[in-house]
């Protein structure tokens, strides 16, 4: 089984959702960002997304656009994100490692030498947001033959038809995107969440985690009633960029207390998805 696969498995069998943080390698820079890297299992983390620094994120809004940047001028690039994968899986065996980000700098490494790299660094899953179901199969067809996952993205305009083809050769668990638009710039609605969850749920066993519209612990609470798991990644780079020039312990001492109130929040008894 692999990681990805347990820790859902172990969440459901708990009654619980699971908290999903993302944050982008190399931010603020590559020490700070393997020390929160190594801290978010301790704060809660059940599944961490780790983005690859790309000069033009368009999925992303202002805050991990900001994320980015910052990365890659202290010296980001894709080996040190492998690099960071690799350092710690050192200390972490356990947590999941899913890698998001934008396909150009991994078609620029090649799909297959990618795919390899990544499954030796010790990832786990893939979710490359503009890589589409229909053209994915360069990435996807060797990275599952090495045992990673291909998170797919399903989104508020995913009409039936598109969900099937959607659907077609995902794994690990669906990303539900909350709402129109990029990352950290608008609020979701529950209702309209609730009802794109059931329908997912009829056509896939997959777990489903929503991101793109959850900022504060009580936002991650609703989504935890749900959904299998709540990524919170804005709010998260927010503080970093709030703390960014405090030095690496007070960064990551803040990321760790925020990631905590959000974990709790979304593992509190209160956070049980509806019919678990």
């Amino acid at each position: 089984m692999s990681r990805i696969a347990a820790r859902f498995a172990e969440l459901k069998a708990r009654h619980r959702a699971g908290f999903v943080p993302f944050v982008t390698a190399g931010d603020p820079d590559f020490e700070t960002s393997l020390a929160i890297l190594k801290a978010l299992p301790g704060a809660g983390a059940d599944v961490i997304e780790l983005g690859m620094p790309f000069s033009d994120p368009m999925a992303d809004g202002p805050a991990v656009q900001a994320s980015s940047l910052r990365a890659l001028k202290a010296g980001a690039n894709m080996n040190r994100t492998l690099d960071l994968v690799r350092e710690f899986r050192k200390s972490d065996g356990k947590t999941p490692v899913v890698l998001m980000g934008y396909y150009n700098p991994i078609h620029i490494r090649g799909a297959e030498h990618f795919a390899r790299e990544a499954a030796a660094a010790g990832v786990d899953g893939l979710l490359v947001v503009d890589l589409p179901p229909e053209e994915d199969a360069v990435l996807r067809e060797p990275a599952q033959a090495l045992g990673l996952d291909v998170i797919r993205l399903v989104t508020p305009t995913t009409h039936d038809a598109r969900l099937i083809r959607v659907l077609a050769g995902a794994s690990g668990y669906l990303y539900y995107v909350s709402i129109t638009g990029v990352t950290g710039t608008k609020s979701f609605a529950e209702d309209a969440v609730t009802a794109a969850l059931a329908r997912i749920r009829k056509a896939s066993a997959l777990p489903v985690a929503v991101g793109f519209g959850i900022k504060t612990p009580s936002q991650a609470a609703q989504i935890a009633r749900i959904a299998d798991a709540a990524v919170v990644g804005s709010a998260i780079v927010n503080v970093i960029a709030d703390h960014q020039s405090d030095g690496k312990d007070k960064i990551v001492t803040a990321v760790v207390e925020f990631c905590r109130s959000l974990a709790d929040s979304i593992h509190a008894p209160s956070g049980v998805k509806v019919g678990a």
